[in-house]
């Protein structure tokens, strides 16, 4: 028996040793996982990630529409001029269609008659977007908020992010206006 008991121990002690190679073997080739296995911890630092550049994106690229109604639309036209200078802030590019674009800005007194087609272009336009209504007319109806045919402010038609005072406002009140904007997007302003 003594022979079997010293011939099951270096079997033992052979198995223990092989044991011990291939976990160091395997130990060595660690295989990662990858997106179809991946640990959820490193999945959620990722997403975390991709929401920031997400963010960061949406607040340095706006797009507004080329769109203007009434006499603040020549203001609006005045931003765009070399005395803004907004194309350097990345503010300048207005599109010709909703398509393309994130930001309408309303310039002007709205009409009820075109409520329906200001309405048709906002669900056209690229998701998240948003609404700027420029000067007194799209605030609240300005100088002719008694009329019949004159909506008493685009807010009552259309989600309003960001509002500019003036009759007419000057072109730096809308720069400071895509300035808020870029803030709420940010989440540095709170919604209401």
């Amino acid at each position: 028996m003594e022979e079997n008991d010293v011939g099951s121990k270096e079997f033992e002690n052979a198995k223990q040793e092989m044991d011990r190679l291939v976990y160091e073997s395997l130990k060595e080739k660690e295989i990662k996982p990858n997106a179809m296995f991946a640990k959820l911890s490193e999945l959620t630092k990722a997403m975390s990630v991709t929401k920031g550049v997400v963010k960061w994106s949406r607040v340095n690229s706006l797009w507004p529409m080329q769109f203007g109604l009434a006499c603040c639309a020549i203001e609006l036209m005045d931003f765009g001029s070399a005395r803004i200078d907004a194309e350097r802030k990345g503010y300048l590019l207005f599109r010709g269609t909703p398509r393309q674009c994130d930001v309408m800005i309303i310039a002007g007194w709205v009409t009820k008659s075109m409520v329906p087609e200001i309405k048709r272009l906002y669900e056209q336009m690229s998701k998240p977007r948003y609404i700027i209504a420029f000067g007194e007319c799209a605030t609240c109806g300005g100088p002719w908020w008694e009329s019949y045919n004159i909506v008493k402010g685009i807010d009552q038609v259309l989600p309003v992010d960001v509002y500019v005072a003036g009759c007419p406002p000057k072109p730096e009140n809308l720069f400071e206006a895509l300035i808020k904007l870029q803030k709420k997007i940010d989440g540095k302003i709170e919604s209401r």
